[in-house]
């Protein structure tokens, strides 16, 4: 019988070598490829190619948002536990000086169960070459880029910032993300079993697009020269912040949008997130007196007032059960509209919109772009608050017309003076004059909606009117400017504090356009809440004199030489 079993132990051999047989010819034969394609992949990496992010840049060219080369190391945790010549803490040890980041972070991170692992973002150049000069296994890096700000903080607040992967997370940068980010590419490249990447590996992929620049209508210097006026009144005054518009009233383009507190956009975690808003156009105040403007373009443009129709202004007026007063006591004056609006009188503003009606007057509160979108479609911005006219409270008719009862953004009360210095038409606003092309080409953005809301005849007659009230009669003197002709407004409102939903404190502004006969400019000035002093006159009407007198010399802006017409204020 044995040599049955020698018989049945040679099939059974026989069997089992004729399995690994064909197992072998499956694995080197048929199979082959498709292992030798998954181990080949194992070496293989794709890198994404970060498109090159647009430019933006000022009216004149100047550049104040540029993406610059950059690089991010990467590990892979694999390698670098598995390496004989190294560990992980020695490691860290020499990234971490380099790299900014904690050793203990990094030891985690290259301890991991992954094969991928970022060990720090957007690192320069340079550091990047040190980084690779040690030969630590696992460690590579990718080519990335980095946005930077050459201007620092100007303009900060309407620029916005990036986040980390690049992609806008505020301000233009964020409204503009498709046009500026471009299309990212791809690049597959193969690892050596160190992690590096080997030179003449394989290599395809897909170039990465560049993104779109723009040109924006805000000028730097006069943008710097604003943000340093009101961040120095801010100071000054105590108050909570602050903003400054500049405009061309004729095109609707803002030369300057400042705003304090303002923050560093190349580090904008360094910052709260309310520094980091637009101020001048997510914040709504109520305009007080600078509202008042539009009650006498509503009056005159109807036709049933003139700037010297008589009206009687008593100490008190008694309005819908409320006791109206002005903010100076005096008797029974006898001024004219344009005395009322000089001295600003509360009490006979409500006297001249009961010749416009209520009606009327909402209707012309609307025209002048209250309770809308401006246009510009900025992220966070408000169209403030214009209750519609079924629901206006008994005593609304009353305060709306000298600007309470109502809230507005610092935008929309600059562009109802632009309005007025463009002789009665209003132009859209707008940040952006053109989009520039990889060619460097610009296609001009589209042109501003432009809408008549008054007549010329009732514009000119209420510019003569806001000149007045830099006169020594009226209640902004300190915004003269020696040798130009001055139009503007005052504002001194009641600031609606929204942690108690009541009145505290106070909103102070100065509107106003130069040379009042030509008009080339509007500049506003609002200050948020200031405790050392609060009337417009003294404390907005001098940085808007700043500012105004920094802009006409950088825009070679001359005098006109004419000589302002004498209005009477008052009446025997």
């Amino acid at each position: 019988m044995p040599h049955r079993r020698l018989h049945a132990g040679l099939l059974v051999i026989a069997f089992v070598m004729i399995i690994f047989t064909g197992r072998l010819l499956q694995l080197q034969g048929v199979d082959s490829t498709v292992y030798a394609a998954d181990a080949h992949a194992q070496y293989l990496h794709k890198v994404t190619l970060p498109a090159q992010r647009g430019e933006i840049l000022d009216r004149n060219g100047a550049v104040l948002a540029d993406t610059v080369n950059a690089f991010d190391i990467t590990g892979d945790p694999l390698v670098a536990t598995g390496s004989t010549t190294t560990s992980p803490w020695t490691m860290a040890g020499k990234l971490a000086p380099l790299l900014g980041v904690n050793q203990f972070t990094l030891v985690s991170d290259l301890t991991g169960k992954n094969q991928f692992v970022y060990l720090a973002h957007q690192v320069t150049p340079q550091v990047e070459k040190q980084v690779l000069a040690l030969k630590l296994p696992g460690i590579s890096a990718e080519s990335t880029n980095k946005r930077v700000y050459p201007a620092g903080d100007v303009a900060a607040n309407v620029l916005g910032f990036v986040g980390s992967d690049g992609k806008g997370l505020g301000g233009l940068e964020y409204q503009y993300q498709t046009t500026l980010s471009g299309k990212d590419g791809h690049l597959t490249v193969e690892l050596g079993h160190n992690g590096q990447v080997i030179p003449d590996g394989v290599g395809s992929g897909d170039a990465a697009i560049p993104g779109q620049g723009i040109e924006l209508t805000l000028d730097r210097d006069i943008q710097w020269k604003a943000q340093q006026a009101i961040a120095a009144q801010v100071k000054v005054t105590g108050a909570a912040g602050g903003s400054v518009i500049v405009m061309q009233p004729r095109t609707g383009a803002i030369l300057a949008m400042a705003t304090v507190p303002t923050f560093d956009p190349a580090n904008p975690g360094d910052a709260p997130a309310q520094d980091r808003g637009n101020a001048a156009l997510s914040d709504v105040f109520e305009p007080g007196s600078t509202n008042k403007v539009i009650t006498m373009s509503a009056a005159i443009d109807s036709g049933v007032l003139t700037p010297m129709s008589p009206i009687d202004v008593p100490p008190t007026l008694v309005r819908a059960n409320k006791v109206f007063h002005d903010a100076e006591s005096h008797g029974l004056e006898h001024l004219t509209l344009a005395g009322v609006l000089a001295e600003s009188s509360n009490i006979g503003t409500i006297l001249a919109s009961e010749k416009v009606g209520v009606t009327r007057l909402y209707s012309y509160l609307e025209a002048f772009g209250l309770g809308q979108p401006s246009g510009l479609d900025f992220p966070g911005e408000s169209q403030g608050i214009l209750d519609p006219l079924k629901s206006w409270s008994p005593s609304q008719q009353y305060t709306v017309p000298f600007g309470q009862g109502l809230s507005v953004n610092a935008l929309q009360v600059a562009t109802v003076y632009s309005t007025i210095a463009d002789g009665g038409v209003r132009v859209e606003p707008s940040l952006v004059k053109g989009f520039i092309s990889s060619d460097g080409s610009i296609k001009p953005a589209a042109a501003p909606t432009q809408t008549r809301v008054v007549s010329e005849s009732t514009a000119t007659q209420v510019e003569s009117m806001l000149e007045a009230v830099t006169t020594d009669q009226g209640t902004a003197p300190e915004a003269r400017i020696p040798g130009y002709r001055v139009a503007g407004k005052t504002g001194t409102a009641q600031r609606v504090d929204p942690t108690c939903g009541c009145y505290r404190g106070y909103t102070a502004s100065f509107v106003g356009f130069a040379p009042a006969d030509n008009p080339q400019l509007v500049v506003l000035v609002v200050l948020d809440n200031p405790i050392n002093g609060h009337y417009g006159g003294s404390i907005a009407a001098p940085v808007f004199k700043d500012v105004m007198s920094f802009a006409l010399e950088s825009e070679k802006i001359p005098p006109t030489g004419t000589t302002p017409p004498v209005i009477k204020l008052s009446l025997p």
